[in-house]
């Protein structure tokens, strides 16, 4: 969403201390500030957003009560949010949401009951509509965490013929097929290194064949091959993110890619950092470059801005977001603001 070098941003949150809801702000691209910060729609726990490719709909993790499921609402351009309709059901919300590239579905994955969904969704008013297809994950992993399914992450494959899916609980990245009824079947899995606990997914935007997932308990970078005939991923690289005298306790994060897939960013909650890694344009291996502190306890996620000259960090327990500046040429982040106070942020979408 864009007003002259004006973008606007979403922020999911928890709101068991004082937040609303989902906020809005402005990122002022020209002077590289953060401003306008505001509620944009009040619900509970919306803590993982995703937008719609044509950015008219938002879709959001959302919580009432002892029910869970995601809330549609459509977006003004202005950071106001008008909600449209939920799809809820008994037990724990899910963990993450995605909207696949032609708008027909949203996705979303439940780390409490290591399940992942598909709502068919309106492509004329945004309206998300009962499942079409659960899966039920089954499964368990050597670390004490791992003791039944945790699904974390789902997501259509660039070439949109394929779910991935990121078994956090059982060690797995589990890919299927969607038929025209919206009926999930696997078609592949891979066995990540059990106990390393993979968390979320990234594509190389310049070269689908290739993928790398962030895990949560080895914190490590995993490089994959991806085969677009059947849907398989083979590892070819794993890389930590911590630097190795460190000792305390760190889960690993969020993961993102340049859009000109040149540098890999991932996240430490316990370090508190964000971690840089060059891409070989060859093999699409990584170096690591640099690492950042993210001014902030809990960096839950992390984005690029639209113009990928800034990075906005969110520090769920210190309760704030953090700007940076991004050098396109080497990848590196400089701080520029620290103290954008958002109560529990999760993660942020422009």
């Amino acid at each position: 969403m864009m007003e002259g070098s004006k973008f606007i941003g979403y922020v999911g949150t928890y709101t068991n201390t004082e937040s609303k809801g989902i906020y809005s702000f402005e990122l002022d691209a020209k002077e590289g500030q953060i401003v306008n910060l505001k509620v944009a729609a009040e619900l509970e726990n919306p803590t993982y957003l995703a937008i719609s490719s044509n950015r008219q709909y938002l879709y959001s993790v959302i919580k009432e009560g002892d029910m869970g499921g995601v809330a549609a609402f459509s977006m003004d351009g202005q950071g106001e949010l008008t909600f449209i309709n939920a799809e809820m059901s008994a037990g724990s919300p899910p963990c993450h949401v995605s909207v696949d590239q032609d708008q027909r579905y949203v996705f979303s994955a439940n780390y409490h009951k290591g399940t992942v969904e598909s709502h068919p969704i309106s492509s004329n008013n945004g309206i998300i509509y009962p499942p079409s297809s659960i899966i039920h994950h089954e499964g368990t992993g050597p670390d004490p965490r791992q003791e039944k399914p945790h699904t974390h992450f789902a997501a259509m494959t660039p070439d949109n013929n394929y779910l991935a899916v990121v078994e956090l609980g059982s060690d797995y990245l589990i890919t299927y097929q969607i038929d025209d009824n919206g009926q999930l079947e696997e078609v592949s899995r891979l066995k990540i290194r059990p106990g390393s606990g993979p968390r979320h997914l990234v594509f190389h935007p310049e070269d689908p064949n290739f993928a790398y997932v962030m895990t949560e308990f080895s914190s490590e970078v995993i490089v994959l091959s991806y085969n677009d005939k059947n849907g398989s991923f083979a590892d070819i690289q794993t890389i930590s993110t911590l630097p190795s005298d460190f000792t305390e306790n760190n889960q690993g994060s969020a993961i993102h890619i340049s859009s000109d897939g040149r540098y890999v960013y991932a996240g430490n909650r316990g370090h508190n950092s964000i971690v840089i890694f060059e891409v070989d344009e060859q093999t699409k291996k990584l170096t690591f470059i640099d690492r950042t502190s993210t001014e902030g306890d809990w960096p839950r996620d992390f984005v690029l801005d639209p113009t990928e000259k800034y990075v906005i960090a969110s520090n769920q327990n210190s309760s704030n977001l953090v700007l940076f500046a991004r050098d396109v040429e080497t990848g590196k982040l400089s701080l520029l603001q620290n103290d954008i106070q958002v109560p529990n942020p999760v993660c942020v979408k422009f």
